[in-house]
């Protein structure tokens, strides 16, 4: 009976010393693939933008295997409404600071008002509406009255171009509203950026590795639930999620799209200038490219789920 006793307690023994091993012993990182060109897709992307009357950036990548294309991926474009995911990652910082609540009201003055043709616009003097749905509805909407406000609340276009520069985004900048900035604002607009560094930054704040990991899955839900899905997303399937963000100006179309796929995430950028097109229509050649490439991405990065829209949905494109 002692030889059993002894022989129970060195199994034990021998069992608490192995937990403990895994305790502390460090657990190997998970590492991410290597970046791959994919020659096949890259040929794909410039067959598509062949014969395209502007300038076409783009840049795509799978995560699980690390498989890239990219088409002047580094070359400055226009932002249009894509400057607001910038806009949001700065006031998601202040709010975390403890500059901003994000619940908390704010009172709307009509020296706030961009356009009437905004969902803010149409506010009156003394309105309060908490910060949250200016978040929202900048994202959700588009909202421009709502993206100015919350501009300024960042610190203004000089804060948020600090922020981007000290996390490492040489590129991407506000230029409207922002001191040393009118040349640059009278060559691209609100905002400038490069295919790269976009979806680098949405990669970022669906990765947790934005602001902060509460921050970041907040301003996550928030980029899944835009009103414009008309065109990238348009080409792939409503039952996958996605967090994306869309922009327009005359010359320019512009969207990018974290794609949750069922055989792993990959993210793109897409962006145009100098467009000959310059029509807002449904056929306009920079929303039928923004369409053409997302599904060429999808049937690329996900050949076991074959997905086409159905017969006579272009009745609800606008």
């Amino acid at each position: 009976m002692r030889v059993v006793v002894v022989a129970i307690a060195s199994i034990v023994a021998l069992a608490s010393v192995m937990a403990l091993a895994l305790v502390v012993a460090p657990v190997a990182a998970a590492q991410e693939p290597a970046s791959s060109p994919d020659s096949t897709l890259q040929k794909a992307i410039v067959a598509a933008v062949d014969g395209f009357e502007g300038v076409v950036g783009v840049y795509a990548e799978h995560l699980p295997t690390g498989r890239t294309a990219a088409l002047r991926a580094d070359t400055l474009f226009p932002t249009a409404s894509l400057i607001k995911v910038p806009i949001l990652v700065a006031t998601f910082e202040r709010i975390e600071a403890g500059h901003l609540d994000y619940t908390a009201p704010l009172v709307f003055r009509d020296s706030l008002r961009y356009s009437d043709a905004d969902l803010f616009g149409d506010l009156r003097d003394g309105a309060e509406v908490p910060l949250h749905q200016a978040a929202e509805l900048m994202l959700s909407a588009s909202d421009n009255t709502a993206s100015l406000w919350l501009q300024a609340l960042a610190g203004g276009g000089g804060a948020i171009n600090a922020w981007l520069a000290a996390h490492g985004f040489a590129a991407t900048r506000v230029n409207s509203r922002t001191e040393g900035r009118r040349a640059d604002w009278e060559r691209y607009g609100w905002g400038q950026t490069t295919p790269r560094e976009m979806a680098t930054l949405l990669r970022r704040i669906v990765d947790g590795q934005a602001v902060s990991p509460a921050a970041d899955q907040e301003m996550h839900r928030l980029l899944t639930r835009t009103f414009y899905d008309d065109e990238a997303l348009s080409a792939l399937p409503p039952s996958v999620q996605t967090a994306s963000k869309q922009g327009a100006v005359m010359e320019s179309r512009s969207e990018v799209v974290y794609v949750h796929a069922p055989s792993g995430p990959y993210v793109f950028c897409i962006i145009t200038k100098a467009q000959t097109d310059t029509r807002y229509a449904p056929d306009n050649a920079g929303y039928k490219l923004l369409r053409t490439l997302s599904r060429l991405f999808w049937t690329t990065f996900e050949p076991d789920h074959p997905w086409a829209p159905a017969a006579g949905h272009t009745r609800y494109r606008f």
